[in-house]
């Protein structure tokens, strides 16, 4: 085994697990609704999250009774991943899967390996997800999942079984009609493969339709795999449109993983500048320009963009407020904060990241009135949408073109971004507040007309 692995995980194993622990000592203490409600609000994502509901909830004037049905997650599970390590150790691995919504079709949403993963962030994450596919008019409800590990660290035998067995817990939650997971940061369309086949053999025949983000080869659909990306960037270049921009907009992509690289890449070929590029080591910046090529390139052979020799290495907080026209922060959440966003240089924030801005720093660029907010439900729903646009294809054994996929994803997002804006101009509230309420509209009126089961 590679040394510097087998370091990493000595040190992955002594570190505490006090997060973990503590969420299961408090849903074991208290199980009742209020003592959960209680505890997803001591996690600084969820509390955001519920914030940002509340201050649309307020905006459309809901009632409480339907105001907290909308709010709360219909089904959150909780189990432990049992994995045979390498080193022939057993370790126990967290793992979460939140339903937020079933009321206008299946649970929807991607799985997330990495050491922060707990109950909170994904409950957050899942009721993002139910705002952002009702605004996109896709057939789903929000859900998310995650294990709570690193997979740097991790073998690729582990991996498969830490994902085969993840997926074994979930298979009475999971399905085309109940629950479709997708890649999200730290997993893999190898690993959406895995859970296809682990999902499949249980059922006794090829059930693709099960997860997106596949490959190909397997019921995947073309496009998939960059569509978060480009959606990202051609919502940021319509909005380039829309200010009058110059052609050449500088632009700096604060995370370089598959969303930030795909919108850098998308982004030049509209003309753009690529000035920035931040990874979770560091920022590199060059306001002549990037090679990215040669930054990918570097990456790939390296791991990390530190000691990259085409710019100047700073911080990511340094990198966020270096001038630029568009400025696409596509890392993790809450990194647009208070502090951040009084000294932003940018024009336009367009969120290829979920909830990468704090309330504090919307109140903050609300007030400032110069900067085009282009908020995470919107900006990045490409990987959602086309997600969608996979499982069809799925269902109908029946696949389209690499073109046909983005024709109808762009014929989506451009009509969401004019409706988003007038909304927001009609009621005089933020594009954010605006992109929420359309959402939570719908999946509200959805219940309402539903009814409450006795």
């Amino acid at each position: 085994m590679d040394e510097a692995l087998l370091l990493r995980k000595k040190e992955v194993a002594s570190e505490p697990i006090s997060k973990e622990r503590r969420c299961w000592q408090l849903l074991l203490r208290d199980g009742s609704m209020t003592g959960i409600m209680q505890f997803l609000l001591e996690n600084p994502v969820f509390a955001m999250a519920a914030k940002q509901f509340d201050l649309a909830a307020d905006v459309l004037e809901l009632p409480q009774d339907l105001r907290e049905r909308t709010k709360w997650p219909k089904r959150m599970i909780v189990v432990s991943v049992p994995v045979k390590m390498d080193s022939g150790e057993v370790r126990i691995f967290p793992g979460y899967r939140v339903q937020h919504h079933l009321t206008l079709g299946p649970g929807k949403g991607g799985l997330r390996y990495a050491p922060s993963v707990d109950l909170g962030e994904v409950a957050a994450l899942a009721m993002w997800m139910s705002w952002k596919c009702a605004l996109m008019d896709l057939p789903y409800g929000g859900a998310k999942g995650g294990v709570a590990c690193d997979p740097r660290t991790m073998s690729q035998r582990e991996l498969e079984s830490l994902t085969r067995r993840f997926t074994a817990e979930l298979l009475p939650f999971i399905g085309p009609k109940t629950d479709v997971p997708a890649p999200d940061m730290g997993t893999t369309e190898q690993m959406m493969a895995w859970i296809m086949d682990t999902y499949s053999s249980h059922e006794g025949h090829a059930v693709p339709s099960v997860v997106t983000g596949k490959p190909v080869n397997v019921g995947g659909s073309l496009g998939r795999r960059e569509a978060t990306g480009r959606g990202v960037a051609f919502l940021a270049n319509r909005a380039a449109d829309l200010l009058k921009l110059p052609p050449e907009s500088r632009v700096i992509v604060q995370g370089f993983g598959n969303v930030g690289s795909y919108a850098a890449y998308a982004m030049a070929r509209f003309g753009s500048r690529i000035v920035g590029v931040g990874d979770i080591s560091g920022g590199l910046y060059n306001p002549a320009g990037l090679p990215l090529g040669e930054v990918s390139e570097y990456l790939a052979k390296n791991r990390t963009l530190e000691g990259c020799p085409h710019g100047q290495w700073m911080t990511n907080e340094e990198l966020l407020v270096q001038p630029c026209e568009i400025l696409i922060p596509a890392a993790t959440e809450r990194v647009i904060t208070a502090e951040i966003a009084a000294k932003l240089q940018c024009r336009i924030l367009a969120e290829g990241a979920n909830g990468p801005t704090t309330p504090d720093a919307d109140q903050i660029l609300e007030a400032r009135g110069d900067v085009f907010v282009i908020p995470d439900i919107l900006c990045n729903s490409g990987g959602v949408t086309v997600s969608y646009f996979e499982w069809v294809q799925g269902l109908q054994s029946f696949f389209w073109s690499e073109s046909e996929v983005y024709d109808r994803l762009y014929r989506l997002m451009e009509p969401t971004l004019a409706r988003v804006l007038k909304f927001a101009k009609d009621r005089g509230v933020s594009h954010r507040i605006a992109a929420l309420a359309i959402g939570i509209q719908k999946v509200a009126e959805a219940r309402r007309v539903r009814g409450l089961y006795p």
